[in-house]
């Protein structure tokens, strides 16, 4: 594996993309999508039982209710045959990116730091800390999130890195400008301002243990607190308020719904963005490694198979479907396996 600055591309193009606070209009779907979002929010029961089921298996307790322990067992390691641990396979891994141009992409929640019930106090360790510190004074480094780009900073603290907020609508790089405030999505601003209210009110207000999060360019609706028997009344409010949005979509992650702007945007699209940024989009010498827990993950796990090269690592106890190429277990295995990379590359 090679340092930080050890970069074979360009070096006016890192400089460049570690200069800036990344500005890109992301380009809206047309009528269409908004029409086919409008129509799925009227398919009434079929929709209800699909999403229920969905945010159940969001869920890890039901993980934890399979039938047969021998069975479960079987499963489990039918899964880490084709996705081994991290870990595990170091070895191996840094053997695949030896002399190559590493680059680390993040998760927040469940990857650096654990899962918790209240999303405000989703702390990381000092240990996590400088560990990821470690890792991006040899390599370059990003948080992705579907956080707000300001909330995820003020959790991790760290300025040498980048950080790709609301699922990387709301890009920064290490040393960017200030006074340079680009908004790729400030069109859908008020509109996310007026949704957030009307779901507190709706929302919040009705199901107790609901929370409504406002991450500037998305909105999360947290069910992590809700009883499980009051799920399907939260999606349903949840379903009622956003038909008066049809430029909004709603989306699934671990334990949350949310609300994003009809446009062709993910952490997919962040994580290609921020390679060109780079200087990394067109070469062959480089190894993104991209770690995560949430479905939302999927779409750079997916853009790394597409892209045939580096690792997608799931941060997962349970066995679920996935792009990823390898597993750990908890934000302590990322931990110790970022503390490997900066070992691996102390000389």
């Amino acid at each position: 594996m090679t340092k930080h600055g050890v970069v074979l591309g360009p070096e006016d193009a890192v400089v460049a993309a570690a200069a800036r606070h990344f500005s890109f209009p992301p380009p809206r779907t047309g009528g269409d999508s908004c029409r086919k979002l409008a129509a799925q929010v009227d398919l009434g029961a079929a929709v209800m039982g699909s999403w229920l089921d969905s945010m159940k298996a969001s869920s890890p307790r039901h993980r934890l209710m399979a039938p047969l322990a021998g069975a479960a067992d079987a499963e489990h390691d039918d899964w880490m045959e084709r996705h081994p641990s991290a870990l595990e396979r170091f070895e191996a891994l840094a053997a695949a990116a030896k002399g190559k141009q590493v680059a680390v992409f993040l998760d927040y929640d469940g990857t650096l730091s654990p899962i918790v019930e209240d999303p405000d106090r989703a702390v990381m360790t000092d240990e996590m800390r400088e560990a990821v510190r470690g890792v991006a004074a040899r390599f370059p480094t990003a948080i992705v999130s579907g956080r707000c780009r300001d909330k995820v900073f003020g959790f991790v603290g760290l300025e040498e890195l980048y950080y790709a907020g609301s699922h990387g609508m709301d890009i920064r790089g290490p040393t960017a400008d200030p006074n340079n405030h680009g908004k790729p999505a400030a069109e859908f601003l008020p509109v996310i301002e007026e949704a957030y209210a009307a779901l507190v009110g709706s929302v919040e207000a009705s199901i107790p243990g609901a929370k409504v999060e406002n991450n500037k360019f998305c909105l999360s609706v947290h069910f992590r607190c809700v009883e499980e028997a009051a799920w399907g009344a939260l999606f349903e409010r949840v379903r009622a308020v956003l038909r008066d949005y049809p430029g909004l979509r709603l989306t699934q992650g671990r334990k949350v719904l949310e609300v994003r702007p009809m446009i062709k945007w993910d952490k997919g699209k962040a994580l290609e963005f921020l390679l060109d940024a780079l200087g990394y989009a067109e070469r062959s010498d480089v190894f993104p490694v991209y770690v995560g827990d949430d479905r939302t993950d999927e779409d750079a796990f997916k853009v790394l198979r597409s892209r045939g090269q580096g690792a997608g690592i799931l941060v997962s106890r349970f066995p679920k479907e996935t792009a990823a190429s390898f597993s750990l277990r908890d934000p302590a295995e990322v931990r110790d396996f970022l503390r490997r990379l900066v070992d691996a590359n102390a000389t």
